[in-house]
């Protein structure tokens, strides 16, 4: 048995297991994958939290896990609202926290082992982006006007000639971004179950060769590997925090760039 072979293939096979599969095929194409099975476990979750908190919210909170939610949500309204949009904040509040609790719970529940990062998936980043892309024009069609917001593009008080030119590059600018809020939380969370799942069919696979040929050999990377991977799963905690906190604090910016006059 070659463990560095088996390792190979098997690596190929780990890397086809986040492939969308349709688990309800209406035929044609169209049915419901795993990922959208996750979404909608995800969603109801995150209701689930927010009814429940919202129910046991007191003056002093008693429970932990409220306090924590609530700490949660202060964190969303201080550090992304107040801290990334200024003025007007409050009224983004709620999509901002929806935002950052659904990415969170997405990702931590990603790293169940078994389960599935609803985040793991481009088509759920896409989602994500396009629903905050969406948002944040909305608001600065609203503050603007239709052509006012347009103009908005390109900053103020450049020279005539300059402004056809800078406002091309702002507008790519601008549509670029919801491509960058996808692939940044795809590939962060992506590439980071690649990596766990490598150190752990890599540890799994040598210790069989050390088994099964008699090997002592076999049986010492290992050892190496299941405390990288135990490091590398808490570094990945720490990564499902950031990814959620930057898409969020991100569409908090793109927000107030918007929506205020430049």
């Amino acid at each position: 048995m070659n463990p560095l072979e088996t390792l190979s293939e098997e690596a190929v096979h780990l890397q086809h297991s986040f492939d969308p599969v349709f688990v309800i095929d209406f035929g044609n194409g169209i049915g419901i994958t795993q990922y959208m099975v996750y979404v909608i476990l995800i969603f109801i979750l995150t209701l689930l939290i927010v009814l429940l908190v919202g129910k046991r919210l007191t003056l002093v909170p008693k429970s932990k896990f409220t306090n924590m939610v609530e700490y949660g949500y202060e964190f969303v309204k201080k550090d992304m609202g107040e801290g990334a949009i200024g003025h007007g904040y409050k009224k983004h509040i709620p999509f901002l926290a929806t935002l950052f609790f659904f990415i969170l719970i997405a990702n931590f529940v990603g790293l169940i082992p078994g389960a599935k990062a609803a985040t793991g998936t481009i088509s759920v980043t896409w989602a994500l982006a396009v629903i905050s892309f969406v948002y944040f024009n909305y608001w600065g069609v609203k503050a603007h006007g239709g052509w006012g917001y347009i103009k908005s593009i390109a900053p103020s008080g450049l020279p005539k000639p300059m402004v056809p030119v800078i406002w091309f590059f702002e507008f790519i600018s601008l549509v670029l971004r919801v491509l960058t809020l996808a692939v940044r939380l795809y590939g962060n969370m992506f590439a980071g179950h690649m990596v766990l799942g490598i150190f752990a069919l890599a540890t799994s696979i040598f210790i069989q060769a050390a088994i099964q040929t008699g090997n002592v050999l076999f049986g010492l990377p290992p050892v190496g590997w299941m405390a990288l991977l135990i490091a590398m799963y808490a570094l990945e905690c720490l990564v499902a925090f950031l990814q959620a906190y930057v898409f969020t604090t991100l569409s908090a910016v793109y927000i107030n760039l918007a929506t205020s006059s430049h």
